[in-house]
């Protein structure tokens, strides 16, 4: 099931743009001893959260605990092909995280340094940018 807020105080949002800004809070490993890093800033769509959650997680056979440190809180809004202009904005098409340059997306515990590198190698493919494997 892909992620999105229950209850949002405002339905739309005006489009904010992600600048060449470093992560300062989330760069460390927390919870795990393993991590997945991004070497890019991007929009994260739920989608793609939900293929690399499912990637990883047939490839460590359901064991071991996985932390997934970002949530997508951004409604993307769209209007429909071959519409005129006007008539306000378009309707909520999927919901997106923001990801800044060097912030720590998924965490795996539990499992052997192997298992859990190959998982995050896979998981790392189906996003749109380099990412990097982190070990405590």
């Amino acid at each position: 099931m892909l992620l999105q807020p229950k209850r949002i105080k405002f339905k739309k949002l005006k489009k904010k743009y992600l600048g060449k800004c470093l992560e300062t809070r989330a760069c460390q490993l927390r919870f795990g001893f393993i991590g997945l890093k991004a070497l890019n800033s991007f929009r994260m769509t739920s989608r793609q959260i939900e293929a690399v959650r499912q990637c990883v997680n047939r490839e460590l056979g359901r064991s071991g605990k996985i932390w997934i440190n970002i949530f997508p809180h951004i409604p993307v809004t769209s209007k429909p092909t071959e519409n005129r202009m006007g008539k306000g904005k378009g309707s909520v098409s999927y919901w997106c995280a923001p990801i800044k340059t060097g912030a720590i997306l998924f965490e795996i515990e539990g499992v052997p340094l192997l298992k859990a590198k190959q998982a995050l190698i896979k998981g790392g493919n189906k996003l749109p940018i380099k990412t990097k494997i982190i070990i405590k």
